[in-house]
């Protein structure tokens, strides 16, 4: 499952980039090929977390994608994981949403780039159940990928519907919220929660606990847009899709790919100046 070298031989560590609960990511050079890597360490002391890191790494050497951030290496050094992958320079989506304005034609085009990863795991039977902004990575080059696998699952003839409450409480779908038996579909819904927060800046219920959040997502159902006149009836329409309720009429990531607004986007180059600008404005302040 992992390799047996010294990482602290192969790379020299750059910078802290993030954390979570997880541990921490740090921004690493290869020492032998000059290219640059992102390396998340993870601690595994505590209860299911060996079982979760063994889920990501199994997931992420397994499918394969452009849509998808690359798995390269994974080391063990006494309790602490850690799992090397392509190093995505522009940063998360979470961070782009908090510097800046996103236009509906940059909605458009992140959205599609997200939908093909999604259908890329879906198609695969792989369910990600942890979408959201901070989990969207970004590249200089306008490459938009998912990340973060650790919540995943793999579907299969014998559990085709999980019913295990995971995910993050504000992006999670009422399927989920509510205990109910799920499919890819969940992912969908986390999804028009990020996207409320291209628009937004935060999803639905921010202010609230964990616990009230579930409970308003259980009960109250679509979220209501804070200024909808404001938005164009295509990504009106868009987010209802991806938004509705009841999993059996939610559009799946395949349908959403031919919806309008995301069919008619701009490529993802177009994503360059706006990921280039708000990385100057960050390095600009650190």
């Amino acid at each position: 499952m992992v390799n047996q070298e010294n990482p602290m031989m192969k790379y020299t560590e750059l910078e802290h980039i993030g954390s979570g609960g997880f541990g921490h990511v740090v921004r690493a050079l290869n020492n032998a090929t000059g290219g640059e890597v992102a390396i998340k360490k993870i601690n595994l002391q505590g209860l299911g977390r060996k079982e979760l890191t063994v889920n990501e790494i199994v997931i992420m050497k397994r499918y394969r994608s452009s849509s998808v951030v690359n798995y390269l290496d994974s080391y063990l050094l006494g309790e602490e994981l850690w799992l090397v992958m392509e190093y995505m320079d522009g940063g998360a989506l979470s961070d782009v949403i908090h510097k800046t304005c996103l236009s509906e034609d940059h909605i458009a085009a992140i959205s599609r780039e997200c939908l093909q990863g999604l259908d890329f795991l879906h198609s695969n039977d792989v369910i990600h159940r942890d979408v959201k902004s901070d989990n969207i990575l970004l590249r200089t080059d306008g490459s938009v990928k998912l990340t973060d696998f650790g919540l995943s699952t793999q579907l299969t003839p014998e559990q085709s519907r999980p019913c295990l409450v995971a995910g993050t409480p504000w992006w999670m779908a009422p399927e989920v919220v509510t205990g109910q038996p799920y499919g890819p579909k969940v992912d969908i819904w986390s999804f028009g929660i990020v996207g409320v927060e291209m628009l937004e800046k935060e999803p639905p219920y921010w202010d609230q606990s964990h616990t009230s959040a579930r409970r308003l997502i259980a009960t109250v159902g679509t979220p209501k847009l804070r200024q909808p006149k404001l938005l164009s009836a295509l990504l009106r329409d868009f987010l209802s899709c991806c938004l509705q309720t009841d999993e059996e009429r939610r559009w799946s990531a395949k349908e959403l790919l031919q919806h309008p607004f995301v069919r008619f986007a701009e490529p993802a180059s177009s994503l360059v100046p706006l990921i280039v600008s708000v990385k100057k404005r960050k390095e600009t302040r650190m």
